[in-house]
């Protein structure tokens, strides 16, 4: 029942996705610019209880809730924990209804083809099994393209969709997320490539799965309108990919149907040593203006 309440939610509400699932590598920047440096912990595990808490504050402040945002996006570490008593994942939907997403990938491979496919994904069986006890709707990974070269480019979209049925036999709904990087010095050719690449994937799906798309703000404005229409694709989301706030709002703006998913765009101006009124009052206004730039 929650499934199709929540799907409902991400096909039709307006709103964005947050993204909360910087791992390993991503956590000390993070956390850097959230104004806490590696001298606050000195392992891993004390990093990622830190940046728990970074996200506990984000997640239970009163500006963070289903009536600007649809969904967020977890790292597995953040589903093992719990925020104020239950777990994450049960927090998020029951306390704040917005829908939990699970980052599912192990990071990049070697550039190959002007292009990083996703390493390999050995324990996915068991780790969509996890997300869906746990009460996940979705899942996200990313592969990254920095060229316009059409084998590199397929190859990232090739492996997306092959695991994206896998985890849409599973019962999920992926965020299939082939990020062109904002510095690719051909950056317009390299989307026009990855759209038809794209497009291909979606008409070869069955009538009844059910993916998602997390793609960099594009060059020409509204490039990706044929894949929002797509029928198989439930929300097309923009990722900030290095833009500031501004530029990515601006951008965003112009590009009619698509909404936010924003990690470090969405934090942005929050620091650890705001006090509560101050932390809520700058994270009600970045959620403000991602939520009108969504609205387009």
């Amino acid at each position: 029942m929650s499934f199709e309440k929540q799907l409902d939610k991400i096909r039709n509400r307006p709103g964005f996705i947050a993204a909360l699932d910087q791992s390993g590598g991503s956590t000390p920047k993070a956390l850097g610019l959230y104004g806490i440096d590696e001298s606050a912990w000195s392992n891993d595990d004390e990093m990622f209880a830190v940046v728990h808490e970074m996200r506990t504050r984000v997640m239970t402040s009163p500006a963070f809730n289903g009536d600007r945002i649809l969904g967020a996006i977890l790292f597995e570490n953040t589903v093992d924990r719990s925020v104020e008593g239950q777990p994450t994942a049960s927090y998020l939907w029951n306390v704040k209804n917005v829908v939990p997403f699970l980052k599912v990938d192990k990071g990049l491979a070697d550039e190959a083809d002007g292009a990083q496919v996703m390493k390999p994904i050995p324990d996915l069986d068991a780790l969509l099994d996890k997300a869906k006890n746990n009460g996940m709707f979705g899942t996200k990974m990313r592969s990254v393209i920095k060229q316009a070269n059409a084998e590199g480019i397929g190859a990232v979209v090739d492996q997306q969709f092959e695991i994206g049925r896998r985890i849409v036999a599973a019962g999920l709904v992926p965020i299939i997320e082939p990020e062109v990087d904002i510095h690719c010095p051909d950056k317009a050719d390299a989307e026009k490539i990855l759209h038809d690449k794209i497009i291909e994937q979606l008409d070869a799906l069955g009538s009844d799965d059910i993916v998602m798309l997390k793609l960099t703000l594009p060059e020409e404005d509204n490039l990706y309108a044929d894949c929002i229409a797509h029928p198989n694709t439930a929300r097309v989301v923009a990722l900030s990919g290095g833009y500031s706030r501004e530029e990515a709002n601006a951008r965003l703006l112009r590009n009619n149907g698509m909404v936010a998913s924003f990690s470090r765009a969405l934090a942005e101006g929050l620091s650890a040593q705001q006090s509560d009124e101050d932390f809520n009052a700058t994270l009600d206004s970045s959620i403000q203006t991602i939520f009108e730039a969504s609205s387009t």
